[in-house]
């Protein structure tokens, strides 16, 4: 079948509406969603999908957004789920964002007109080579533009509309979960598996067009409380153990090859993210990252080596390090179910790319998901350069990931 002939895509004006919708998470709050105004892009939503037809569309009081489009065959076909999330980075602002469709891109910088400092150059930009004569969406330079991940939310919006006006486009039964605050790590925290009772699951939140991830990080989280001894500081001369110093000391102290700055590809690291105190007490938040479970201990154990080692010179100090499991790398999950990612594989061919198959320096929603009971890689939305005000996507290859999630129910009722 040839699907992309059949559609008249809805995607680029989904996106547009989306992303002027402000839905920034917040990391500080103790709610869920983070922030109320996230459920402001799933009232929309779920009103748009009643529109289409999807009769169980709805909002639950965490800011889940659920949707059923049922079979329209009579065979047995497993049900699976695509996913995106609502939320934007708190990163970089998410207000008033005014997206721009920059025409038949040709290769030149494209100038940010709300802030003319902000360039998007090819050269720094490699995918860029990929779009001459697409178009490209920009933010107008003083906010991020949100195709992480409302990229992936318009795809899935669009291929439920797709699927509700072209019956003969055969599948199985599809579930449609949209969910809040991925971006701060609990975006399926509040997630009910058994509503969606689905065999397998697919997050659009990745980037480069055809791209197919069934590898994340594996990760933890890690606090080093230090004790550090307090005086008057005048009187402090043989006395003080400032804990401010001593927290300086190990930040400054950790290896550069085990930093984000000096790793790539299949390599962690040891990231400090926050870090706060006073002299009596100081605690840094870290971020331990690795493809392989048994590193996130040895990367630990190099925070604890480096703080030993600064310690020494205050003999009055002491520290404690907390280490709390975040995810881990879903490719353990998916290689028990290889079917789920070779159908990925063979939609994204079907819709006209060639498909690659990547492991992800990051996380997604798909991570947790699998080891909650729903397999589920990770394909491409087409965002790129995302938590700040370069974010860019292109309307085509928004496009090319519509026609992979129809094609991917397709193979589904194919092959069952």
């Amino acid at each position: 079948m040839n699907i992309n002939s059949l559609l008249k895509y809805t995607v680029t004006e989904r996106f547009l509406r989306y992303v002027t919708i402000d839905t920034q998470s917040d990391p500080a709050s103790e709610t869920t969603p983070s922030t109320p105004k996230q459920k402001d892009l799933g009232r929309l939503l779920v009103s748009e999908l009643l529109a289409m037809g999807v009769t169980d569309a709805h909002m639950d009081e965490y800011g889940y957004v659920y949707a059923t489009i049922p079979a329209n065959v009579n065979k047995a076909v497993p049900v699976i789920c695509f996913c995106s999330h609502m939320d934007t980075a708190p990163d970089c602002s998410g207000t008033d964002v005014k997206p721009i469709i920059h025409k038949n891109y040709d290769g030149e910088d494209l100038v940010l007109p709300d802030d003319t400092a902000q360039i998007i150059k090819l050269t720094e930009h490699p995918d860029l080579k990929n779009q001459l004569g697409n178009d490209i969406i920009t933010a107008s330079g003083t906010t991020l533009l949100g195709a992480d991940n409302k990229a992936g939310v318009a795809e899935i919006m669009d291929a439920c509309y797709q699927l509700i006006n072209h019956p003969e486009i055969k599948h199985g039964t599809i579930r449609i979960l949209f969910t809040p605050d991925e971006e701060i790590g609990r975006g399926v925290d509040k997630a009910d598996i058994k509503k969606l009772s689905a065999y397998a699951g697919y997050t659009m939140d990745g980037e480069s067009a055809g791209n197919m991830e069934n590898e994340t990080f594996s990760a933890d989280g890690a606090k080093l409380v230090i004790k550090g001894v307090s005086s008057h500081p005048g009187f402090a001369k043989g006395k003080m153990e400032s804990a401010i110093k001593i927290a300086g000391q190990i930040v400054a102290s950790l290896p550069y090859d085990l930093s984000p700055e000096g790793t790539e590809n299949k390599q962690g690291f040891v990231h400090p993210v926050a870090i706060e105190g006073h002299v009596e007490t100081a605690s840094i938040d870290f971020i331990i990252r690795d493809f392989e479970d048994d590193k996130l201990i040895e990367h630990a154990n190099v925070i604890r080596h480096v703080a030993d080692k600064a310690l020494k010179n205050f003999p009055g100090s002491t520290y404690t390090l907390d280490i709390k499991p975040q995810y881990r790398n879903m490719k353990s999950v998916l290689d028990k179910h290889p079917q789920i990612v070779e159908y990925g594989m063979e939609a994204i061919k079907r819709a006209g790319l060639d498909a690659k198959l990547c492991s992800i320096r990051g996380g997604t929603d798909g991570s947790r998901l699998s080891f909650m009971g729903l397999p589920c890689p990770n394909i491409f939305a087409g965002e790129h350069a995302f938590h700040g005000k370069h974010e860019w996507v292109s309307v085509q290859d928004m496009q090319k990931a519509v026609g992979t999630i129809l094609h991917l129910c397709v193979v589904w009722e194919e092959k069952s």
